[in-house]
C-alpha cells in the first residue's frame, strides 16, 4: 500500500462523518457544548421599559422651565415597580432596573436634582433617551439568536438563559477510547525497569480530545499479545472513536492492525507520506472509527492534532478546521524538503511587517517531548518544497486550537 498524502488521509478519515445525536442538558451544564438546534427567543428582553440610571421618572412636558419643582408620589426599584400613573407636576423616585412608571417619558439623573421633603427640584434637564432601556431593546420574542453548530461559551450560555431556556439541545459528546500498547510501557508514577519507559502519549491525546469536546476513557496499557489486545478492544465497543497508540506499523511486534482486522475492522490505510507520523492507521469496526497513532511521542501528538481533532469536530457538527494554516516568514534558512510533508515543531514571534516570524525548535527528533513543549506551532513544509531563505514565506499551523 503506497503512503497517502495528508490531504488524502484526512479525506478518508472524514468521509461520511455524521454529527452525534442530540441530547438535552440543563443550561447551567451547557458551557462548552455544541448546539444541535437553533435557539429562538422565548421571551422579550428587557420585558418592560426600564430605567438605566438612579434618579427620578418625570414627564418631559414638566421640564419646560427650570428649575422645576415636582411632587414625589412614590418610588420604583428593581423588582418593586410603582403601580400608579404619573400625572402633571409629579415625579417618582426610581432606581436602576426598575420599570418606568406609566405616564413617564424621561429619567432625570439624581445628580441633576435636589430633594426637599416630598418635593424634588429639577436643576437641569439633560434628558438622555438612553436612560430608558425600552422593551425589546436587546431582543424580541421569536428572534433566532443562536445557530446550530455554535459552541456555547460564557456569553452564549448567558444569552440562552435570558432567552428563556432551562434546557438546551446539544450534540452528544463523542465517546473516545484511548489505548496505549507495548510491552515496554509502565504507568505514570511507576518506576520503569530495564528496557521500559513511562507511558505518557495517552495523556496528551486524551487532553486534546477533551479540549475539542469529547468524553474520553483510557483503556489502559495492552501488552504485545493478541489476547491482551482483544481484552482491551472489547471495552471499546461503544466508542465513536478508538485511538490506539503504538503498534500501528507492520513489524513483527506490531499486532494492532492484525488483531483488529480479525475482529472485523475494515482497514483504510496504515501509512502516510508525512513526518513525523508515517505509520498512521485508520479503519472502521461497525460504528467505531479507529485511528492508530504512532508510538513516538511527537508523532502521536502531531498526528492527533492533524487527524483526531478534525474528526472530533466533525462529529460535533463543527467545521473541521479549528484553525487554518497561516502565512509566516522564516527566521532562519530552511533546507529543501524531501518526499514527505514535514510538520516541523517551531516557535513564532511577531515580525516587523505583522506576519509571524517562525523558527524551528532545537530538535525535530520525533521521540523528544521537551522540544515539542517548547513549540507553539507546526511549520508546514510540502513534499518536495524548495529551500526557503531568511524572510521567505512559509505556512504554520497553531498547535493550540
Amino acid at each position: 500500500m503506497a503512503p497517502l498524502s495528508v490531504a488524502e488521509a484526512r479525506d478518508r478519515i472524514l468521509d461520511r462523518v455524521a454529527p452525534t445525536p442530540a441530547e438535552v442538558v440543563a443550561v447551567e451544564s451547557a458551557h462548552g457544548r455544541v448546539l444541535a438546534e437553533e435557539l429562538v427567543a422565548r421571551l422579550t428582553q428587557p420585558p418592560f421599559d426600564a430605567s438605566a440610571m438612579d434618579g427620578y421618572a418625570v414627564r418631559s412636558a414638566d421640564l419646560g422651565t427650570l428649575p422645576s419643582t415636582l411632587e414625589v408620589i412614590g418610588q420604583a426599584a428593581a423588582g418593586h415597580p410603582f403601580t400608579g400613573t404619573l400625572g402633571r407636576g409629579q415625579a417618582v423616585r426610581i432606581f436602576t432596573g426598575a420599570p418606568v412608571p406609566v405616564g413617564s417619558d424621561a429619567i432625570v439623573i439624581q445628580e441633576d436634582t435636589e430633594r426637599v421633603g416630598d418635593k424634588v427640584r429639577i436643576l437641569a434637564a439633560n434628558i438622555d433617551r438612553t436612560h430608558i432601556r425600552h422593551r425589546g431593546l436587546d431582543f424580541q420574542e421569536g428572534a433566532a439568536l443562536l445557530a446550530p453548530g455554535r459552541r456555547l461559551g460564557p456569553r452564549e450560555v448567558s444569552l440562552a438563559a435570558a432567552m428563556g431556556y432551562a434546557g438546551i439541545s446539544v450534540r452528544r459528546r463523542p465517546r473516545v477510547a484511548v489505548l496505549s500498547t507495548g510491552d515496554e510501557l509502565v504507568a505514570p508514577g511507576q518506576m520503569p525497569g530495564n528496557a521500559q519507559i513511562v507511558s505518557s502519549n495517552h495523556l496528551g491525546v486524551a487532553a486534546m480530545a477533551e479540549v475539542v469536546g469529547a468524553e474520553v476513557e483510557f483503556l489502559g496499557i495492552a501488552r504485545d499479545l493478541p489476547e491482551s489486545l482483544n481484552a482491551h478492544f472489547a471495552n471499546a465497543a461503544d466508542a465513536d472513536v478508538l485511538v490506539t497508540i503504538g503498534g500501528a506499523s507492520v513489524g513483527d511486534h506490531d499486532l494492532v492492525a492484525p488483531v483488529l482486522t480479525a475482529r472485523g475492522m475494515s482497514l483504510s490505510f496504515w501509512k502516510i507520506a508525512m513526518r513525523p507520523g508515517k505509520p498512521l492507521m485508520f479503519g472502521r469496526l461497525e460504528q467505531t472509527r479507529i485511528l492508530g497513532l504512532p508510538g513516538n511521542p511527537v508523532s502521536a501528538l502531531v498526528c492527533a492534532r492533524l487527524f483526531l481533532v478534525p474528526l472530533l469536530r466533525a462529529l460535533l457538527g463543527l467545521s473541521v478546521e479549528a484553525s487554518s494554516p497561516i502565512k509566516a516568514r522564516a527566521a532562519v534558512e530552511l533546507e529543501a524538503n524531501g518526499a514527505r510533508e514535514h510538520y516541523m515543531r517551531a516557535r513564532q514571534v511577531r515580525g516587523e511587517d505583522g506576519l509571524p516570524l517562525v523558527s524551528p525548535v532545537r530538535s525535530q527528533d520525533s521521540s523528544l517531548l521537551s522540544p515539542l513543549a517548547e513549540a507553539d506551532c507546526l511549520l508546514v513544509r510540502a513534499a518536495g518544497a524548495p529551500a526557503v531563505p531568511i524572510g521567505g514565506l512559509v505556512s504554520i499551523l497553531p498547535l493550540d486550537f
